[in-house]
């Protein structure tokens, strides 16, 4: 299914039709390759990482108009990058990100989320971090390139159904932070698995879909259920279900 993004507030764009250079951060070897071979039509993708720290120190190294960042990654993810980029942060361990010299980020820069989540708690982290806009990944290649050159030329792009999340957040509750004591125990990919889960996919279905095993999945679900203190995968759905993450 294509998930066409929508554009908001466009400024003045400035990249004309010269083809942009484009970076390009996610942990996957294989999903990388795939983007890089679908948008070579379209953009120059200049350079990827697969790390927090690896992307901070390349990015400044190629400058490039626009970053593709996952909103997931075991070190850390969009978010670290954002805060190492553009404030200088930390990883999840808590140690300085060593960014290299000369890595505060160009100008120029924009950040464009690509991720696998829908999830408005993800959504609202990397819009108030710093991305100017966050499409999923069943967006097809001419659709993704379209969203680059908005972001590039200063839009704010998001896939249809995850733009209300946004408006939602900044008008209603600007300041509020997203706080849950329990929710903050799990990782990032543990809040993955527990989402799939809750949707009702089987354990092959989110191995598929997050791109790790099966053993993987099932080492995912026994730490949220003793983290949090359940029994089964019903009591984790209704758990989820109640703090909208579904």
């Amino acid at each position: 299914m294509n998930d066409q993004p929508i554009g908001a507030g466009a400024e003045t764009g400035t990249t004309g039709e010269r083809r942009l250079r484009v970076f390009l951060v996610d942990d996957h070897a294989m999903f990388r390759a795939g983007v890089r071979a679908e948008l070579g039509a379209h953009v120059d993708v200049i350079g990827e990482a697969s790390t927090v720290a690896e992307a901070v120190t390349r990015i400044a190294a190629t400058d490039p108009d626009v970053v593709l960042l996952d909103v997931h990654m075991p070190d850390g993810g969009g978010r670290a990058v954002l805060d190492a980029v553009l404030r200088g942060g930390r990883n999840r361990a808590g140690a300085p990100v060593a960014a290299g010299p000369g890595a505060a980020a160009p100008s120029t820069v924009r950040f464009l989320a690509l991720s696998v989540s829908d999830a408005a708690e993800d959504v609202i982290g990397l819009i108030r971090a710093g991305a100017r806009g966050y499409v999923t990944k069943t967006i097809s290649p001419e659709e993704l390139a379209t969203a680059i050159r908005r972001v590039a030329d200063g839009d704010a792009v998001f896939s249809p159904r995850l733009a209300g999340f946004v408006l939602d957040a900044f008008a209603a509750r600007p300041d509020a932070p997203v706080a849950d004591p329990e929710l903050d125990q799990l990782t990032n990919r543990e809040r993955e698995v527990l989402r799939l889960l809750a949707r009702g996919y089987a354990y092959k279905e989110i191995a598929k879909e997050l791109f790790i095993s099966i053993k993987t999945v099932e080492t995912h679900v026994s730490n949220v259920l003793r983290k949090l203190q359940m029994s089964n995968r019903y009591e984790l759905s209704r758990w989820a279900a109640d703090r909208r993450l579904v």
